[in-house]
């Protein structure tokens, strides 16, 4: 039983990835805090983005019909989406590419493989 009041309802996280390995390692790491949704690639993840309005999104950049750049760039064009903080989880990880993904629209960047502390940090700092 929970004191302090009703329970608040948990954040919900888009993680958008064509990989299902790397999917699912993010829905492993965070089901268990977050409310999971997953879309394979960008245009399924800008409509998923929009219909369902999540807390918060992670992109990844390296995907088939619509990479996370257009995605990014789409969603972060639309006013009652632009709030929704975009982190980048993604293998550019060369000189120039975390500059090119917050020109995009995103707002934090890590480089894959995904170490669980940090991305609960990051996440934890954009939405609690």
């Amino acid at each position: 039983m929970t004191q302090g009041g009703p329970e608040r309802p948990r954040k919900r996280i888009l993680v958008i990835e064509d990989n299902e390995f790397n999917r699912d390692l993010l829905t492993q790491i965070l089901e268990d805090s977050y409310v999971i949704m997953q879309a394979l690639d960008g245009s399924e993840g800008l409509a998923r983005a929009e219909q369902e309005r999540p807390d918060l999104i992670l992109m990844d950049f390296g995907m088939p019909k619509m990479d996370g750049w257009e995605a990014t760039r789409r969603i972060k064009a639309q006013p009652d989406l632009r709030h929704i903080p975009i982190i980048a989880i993604t293998s550019h990880a060369m000189v120039g590419d975390e500059q090119k993904a917050r020109e995009a629209g995103c707002d934090d960047y890590m480089a894959k493989p995904i170490h669980e502390d940090e991305l609960i940090e990051k996440i934890k700092r954009w939405i609690g």
